[in-house]
């Protein structure tokens, strides 16, 4: 029992041992205010109610809280149950008022990324834009809060990853004699060695490429770098920490040498973090993220590039409207974000397509193929074409998407899946207005996403605080008749055979991949020679490759580069796998209640909550509960709560089950990548090449991709376990302390009458609330198909 109640504690609510631990102060209302100042008046009184439903009911929270330390604060032994109580209380008032919405803005350099950010904060060249000689160069996140300034924070590479860094750009450029004079022209012509010999010079001077690695380690840098490896920014104007930002983020020419300081510690920058004060165009709880589209060479950077496209809840493809046919680099794009839609926490996914002011006149209207009806202007081109790109591309994603994802999948329900905008457009409206650009679409879907958060949140959060108070009262009712209790043995049995069921659901759940992933497994066999052969072939043959190939081996088969598609050799020859497993296992992890085959999780432990709330009630009716009605109502609150959480744990490892093939194979093909990657000296890249087909050859032979199949159903193993462990840890210990028939505290604890019956309101109030949010939009869309339409060409 005891070790229940310790991962009870450790599991739901991690709080300090120290019960008395004071609750953390309120935000000011004037702070509070000033976060709907991005959200029109509608939605700004929608959001001031949910604020208010959530402001109240920490107050509700935090006085009942100080009433039960003040019952208890002398006694020396305090009941499991008023530790529950007590731990449940603080870390619901602490619990965040809402988690960020990361929006990841995906795209390669010279998208127009930088841009886009920049015309949705309203704030020109903010961000540096691609250019000849420039551009952002790492992760940017870019968010608005309660500031007085502009603030921003550069992360650094700690030294140990430096110099993890340091050494794979050393062997990298490590050269031997015996090169053929074709060869060596060939070695110095590699973008993987080009972008060796920029950072070290950039970091450590001309001549640093030269050096070799102990060297370097004793080498002083040109730059200098605090001991905390975190440079923190302020300016009172966006253009003064504008000007400040700029050496971190952009990246030089790579024939230019001097400037700042500031600049040569370019290569050390893993994550800039930059914070609007107050922003009206920007909500508090959204954070705008620049990704690169193809990683670092950098593993620790790399590692942190796909975690951050994981997180993101939204991702925008963003592709200029000359890359969106047929580009490789668009379709990578594409297959990586739905990807992060399997393997993380996106849930919407759209294709915005940049500069979309583009337009050649004369070439449009010969290859004019719409109706019959004459283009007056530049801008009526622009329009249709547009709209055009929009139906076509919208279409293609949408077709793209069903081949991967559940068929109830919400991104597939989404009527816009294509945007056009221009953000050029959008500062000069020589041509387009600034509607027409879309720039204020996309504000209005931000602040869209935010509000059905905000609501979804505190919904949840006032439900489960009624159900706290409700046990809280029930533990101080005076006219408590101690042989009212609920009999549990009957409860128990139940819930033992309801979990025994709930497993075996699991099971038959997780089956639903076995078929797929073995025909994945066969297809692998069947297709990896050609897949890898397609990887190591390049259309100029091995000119510059052999140091392309060397970087993919000495990072375990990944390479990324600023300027070329990402390589990664593990991820390809478990694509056919992926192709095979992909639409059943996002079956497996959605929210879908339509399915029949029962192949979804989430409906299976919804299913078993159902069972047990119905349970509650149905003993309530049968035993005719009178006081203990209190805590059957608590039961049912508290057993969504528990359950619910299982919800967040779940997209947490499904991450680890999706990635353990590829981690598999990477693992199984080490030995071969080490191998290869020694290789020096005449016809090194053909005998890298031979290394890694027979390594390959000889993985596959001894089981590589049954291991890697036997990895992820392990994975799925782990997974049903630990949710019948938490079920059952947490359910058990729940059970026990609330229904006891009593701790003989019952008269003691304070009275908290008048706090249950604020937060009965506050939990009737909900739906009224919701009403009114309905009826707002409801008269603000009447009264915007009533308006004449603003939309029209731009004064002259």
């Amino acid at each position: 029992m005891a070790e229940t109640e310790d991962f009870l504690v450790q599991e739901l609510h991690p709080v300090d041992d120290d019960i008395f631990k004071e609750p953390m102060r309120k935000r000011r209302r004037s702070d509070r205010d000033q976060r709907f100042r991005a959200f029109p008046s509608v939605e700004q009184s929608a959001l001031k109610e949910y604020e208010k439903l959530e402001s109240r009911t920490r107050r509700v929270l935090s006085n009942t809280y100080q009433k039960l330390i003040q019952s208890v604060f002398l006694d020396d032994s305090i009941p499991n149950s008023v530790k529950y109580l007590i731990n449940r209380l603080l870390a619901l008032i602490e619990k965040p008022s809402l988690d960020p919405i990361y929006i990841g803005l995906f795209g390669s350099t010279g998208a127009g990324k930088s841009s886009l950010i920049n015309a949705i904060i309203r704030q020109a060249m903010f961000l540096p834009v691609s250019g000849e000689s420039i551009c952002t160069s790492c992760i940017v996140q870019v968010s608005s809060g309660c500031c007085e300034q502009y603030e921003a924070k550069i992360h650094l590479l700690s030294d140990q990853e430096w110099k993890e860094e340091l050494k794979n750009l050393t062997t990298l450029l490590h050269r031997t004699e015996g090169l053929g004079g074709e060869e060596e022209d060939a070695w110095d012509r590699g973008d993987a060695a080009e972008e060796a010999v920029w950072k070290l010079q950039m970091f450590y001077g001309n001549g640093a490429e030269e050096k070799s690695y102990e060297e370097l380690l004793r080498a002083k840098p040109r730059g200098k770098i605090p001991t905390s490896r975190v440079i923190s920014l302020k300016a009172e104007e966006a253009g003064e920490l504008s000007v400040k930002l700029d050496p971190y983020i952009r990246t030089q020419r790579r024939d230019w040498d001097g400037g700042s300081a500031e600049i040569h510690i370019w290569p050390l920058i893993k994550l800039v973090e930059v914070t609007l004060p107050k922003s009206e165009l920007i909500p508090e709880g959204v954070v705008l993220v620049d990704i690169p589209g193809t990683g670092d060479f950098n593993s620790k950077r790399d590692e942190m590039w796909k975690k951050t496209i994981d997180k993101c809840s939204v991702i925008w493809v963003i592709s200029d409207i000359e890359s969106i046919s047929g580009g490789r680099a668009h379709e990578d794009l594409l297959n990586e974000s739905m990807k992060a839609c399997q393997r993380g926490f996106c849930r919407d996914l759209a294709l915005v397509v940049t500069k979309a002011d583009k337009l050649h006149l004369p070439e449009y209207l010969r290859e004019r193929k719409v109706g019959n009806q004459a283009i007056q202007s530049q801008r009526e081109a622009v329009l249709e074409r547009n709209e055009m790109i929009k139906l076509q591309r919208n279409k293609i994603l949408k077709d793209k998407l069903k081949r991967k994802l559940p068929a109830d999948s919400r991104v597939l329900e989404a009527s816009e899946l294509v945007y056009t905008v221009s953000a050029q457009e959008y500062w000069q409206q020589a041509l387009l207005t600034e509607e027409e650009t879309e720039i204020p679409k996309l504000r209005e879907y931000i602040r869209r996403r935010l509000l059905d958060k905000k609501r979804r949140m505190v919904t949840k959060y006032v439900t489960e605080a009624f159900g706290l108070l409700l046990l809280t009262d029930s533990f101080s009712c005076t006219d408590h008749v101690q042989n009212e209790h609920l009999h549990m043995s009957g409860l128990r049995r139940f819930v033992e055979e309801k979990i025994q069921l709930l497993e075996k659901a699991i099971d038959q759940c997780f089956a639903h991949i076995a078929q797929p992933l073995q025909e994945g497994i066969w297809n692998a066999r069947s297709s990896y020679r050609r897949i890898l052969g397609a990887c190591l072939v390049r259309s100029r043959g091995n000119q510059g490759f052999h140091q392309t190939l060397k970087a993919v081996c000495l990072k375990n088969g990944i390479y990324a580069s600023r300027t070329l598609a990402r390589i990664d050799l593990n991820e390809a020859v478990t694509q056919p796998i992926y192709e095979q497993i992909d639409p059943v296992f996002g079956r497996i992890f959605s929210r879908s209640e339509k399915s029949t085959d029962g192949s979804a999780l989430i409906p299976h432990i919804d299913a078993f909550k159902l069972s047990l709330q119905e349970k509650m009630t149905e003993i309530g009716i049968r035993n005719g509960w009178k006081y203990d009605s209190y805590k059957k109502s608590f039961l049912i609150q508290e057993i969504s709560a528990i359950l619910g959480g299982l919800e967040g744990h779940i997209l947490r490892k499904k991450r680890k089950i999706y990635e353990s093939l590829t981690t598999s194979v990477q693992n199984d093909l080490k030995p071969c990548y080490e191998e290869a990657a020694q290789i020096t000296g005449k016809k090194a890249c053909e005998r890298m090449k031979e290394v890694l087909r027979r390594g390959v050859d000889r993985q596959v032979a001894e089981g590589m991709f049954e291991r890697a199949q036997e990895r992820m159903q392990h994975q799925f193993q782990q997974l049903k376990n630990g949710i019948t462990e938490k079920v059952k840890g947490s359910i058990a210990t729940m059970l026990t302390l609330a229904l006891s028939p009593g701790d003989g505290l019952y008269k003691e604890l304070a009275d908290v009458k008048s706090e249950y019956k604020e937060m009965e309101k506050l939990h009737r109030s909900l739906r009224e609330v919701a009403e009114n949010a309905v009826l707002r939009r409801g008269m603000q869309d009447f009264l915007l198909r009533l308006s004449p339409s603003k939309a029209g060409p731009p004064k002259t």
